[in-house]
C-alpha cells in the first residue's frame, strides 16, 4: 500500500457485493473510506425496508470496522477512525413505490443515493435495455424534485439516453453516473457516449468509472491498467475534477444473483448476454484496492490528481447534493 493510498480519502461510487463479514473485512483491508453499497434493485417498498433493516443490524454487528454515513462529515469521521463508511444506495427507485414521501423516509434511514431505473422501464422512465426510450415521466420529474429536496443523489448509470437527458435537465442539483464506462473506448448499451459524458459534466454532474470487464476495451482479460485507461479517457474528456471511481464490484455474489439481476424485474425476460468475465484481473476483491492507486502512479499521475479521483471529487459532489 503506497503512501498516497494510505493518506487519501477513498470513495467507491458503487459496490454491489454480498456484504458478508469477510467482504466488509476486505473493504477495510483495502483502505476504502466510504462506499455506496446497493441494498435495493428490483425490490418494492417492504422488501427494501427489510434490506435496510438488515444493514442497520450489520452496523451494530460490525461496528469495529464499518459505520453508517449520513453526510460528508461522517466520511471524514470514518477516515479518522480507520473504518469503512457505508452509504446505503439503490439501483432502482422501485423501493419508493408511488409515494413521494417515501423519499424523505428512506433518506432519514440513510439511503442517500438512488438510481432512477435499473435497465428497464418503471414509473420514472426507461432503462438502457428497454426497447423504446420514452424519456422521463411526469412522476419522474416529481420524484427528482423530492430527491433534490431530501438530499438524495440522482444516479443515471443504467438509465436510457433520453430519460437520462431529461433527468439532467430536471434536477436542481448535480446528478451522477456512479458507475459507467466510456463508449469511446468500447461500444456497449451500458456505456456512455462522449456527448452523454460531456452533457452531464456541463451541467455540473459527475462520472464514476466502472471496472466491469465487459464494458472495458479489452473485455475478458482486462486488467487494472485497462481500467485506468478508461478513467484517464474520461478525465481527458470532461476534466479531472468531475471524475471518480465506481467499481461495481460483485464480490462473493452467487450465480443465482446474476440470473436475478439480469431478468426484467428479477424474473422476466433476459436482458443481456455479457459473455465475459465478471471480475477484473488484479481486482477481484476489495482488499486489492491499493492496486488501483499503484496503477495510477505507474501511469505517471501526480499525487493531487490521484487523491481527487480516489475520493476528493466524490466528497465535493456529495457535499453539494447532500447539503452537508
Amino acid at each position: 500500500m503506497t503512501a498516497i493510498h494510505q493518506k487519501a480519502i477513498i470513495v467507491d461510487g458503487l459496490v454491489i457485493s454480498n456484504f458478508t463479514r469477510q467482504v466488509l473485512e476486505d473493504m477495510h483491508a483495502g483502505g476504502i473510506t466510504a462506499a455506496n453499497c446497493t441494498c435495493s434493485i428490483w425490490e418494492g417498498f417492504e422488501p427494501t425496508m427489510r434490506n435496510v433493516a438488515t444493514w442497520l443490524r450489520s452496523f451494530e454487528d460490525n461496528a469495529d470496522i464499518i459505520m453508517q454515513v449520513h453526510d460528508t462529515a461522517d466520511i471524514l469521521k470514518a477516515k479518522a477512525a480507520g473504518k469503512v463508511g457505508i452509504v446505503l444506495g439503490w439501483q432502482n427507485t422501485s423501493g419508493y413505490g408511488d409515494n413521494l414521501d417515501n423519499v424523505r423516509l428512506f433518506a432519514k434511514l440513510g439511503v442517500r443515493v438512488a438510481q432512477l431505473t435499473y435497465n428497464t422501464a418503471n414509473l420514472v422512465g426507461s432503462g438502457c435495455y428497454e426497447s423504446v426510450d420514452r424519456g422521463l415521466t411526469d412522476f419522474g420529474r416529481d420524484l427528482i424534485g423530492a430527491m433534490n429536496d431530501a438530499g438524495v443523489l440522482v444516479d443515471l448509470s443504467h438509465v436510457a439516453k433520453d430519460t437520462a437527458r431529461d433527468a439532467i435537465a430536471a434536477s436542481k442539483k448535480p446528478v451522477a453516473y456512479t458507475h459507467c464506462a466510456p463508449a469511446g473506448l468500447k461500444k456497449h448499451q451500458r456505456n456512455k457516449s462522449d456527448a452523454e459524458l460531456r452533457l452531464i459534466a456541463d451541467k455540473g454532474g459527475f462520472v464514476g468509472v466502472t471496472m466491469f470487464p465487459a464494458f472495458l476495451a479489452r473485455g475478458k482479460g482486462a486488467s487494472v491498467e485497462d481500467y485506468i485507461e478508461a478513467v484517464e479517457y474520461t478525465i481527458n474528456l470532461i476534466g479531472e475534477e468531475q471524475v471518480g471511481l465506481g467499481t461495481d464490484l460483485t464480490q462473493e455474489q452467487p450465480p443465482s444473483f446474476f440470473t436475478w439481476i439480469n431478468r426484467d424485474k428479477g424474473e422476466g425476460r433476459k436482458l443481456v448476454d455479457f459473455g465475459e468475465a465478471l471480475e477484473l484481473e488484479g481486482f477481484r476483491r476489495s482488499s486489492e484496492f491499493p492496486n488501483i492507486t499503484a496503477a495510477m502512479e505507474r501511469r505517471g499521475w501526480k499525487a493531487d490528481r490521484i487523491e481527487r479521483v480516489l475520493g476528493q471529487n466524490w466528497l465535493r459532489l456529495l457535499r453539494e447534493v447532500w447539503g452537508a
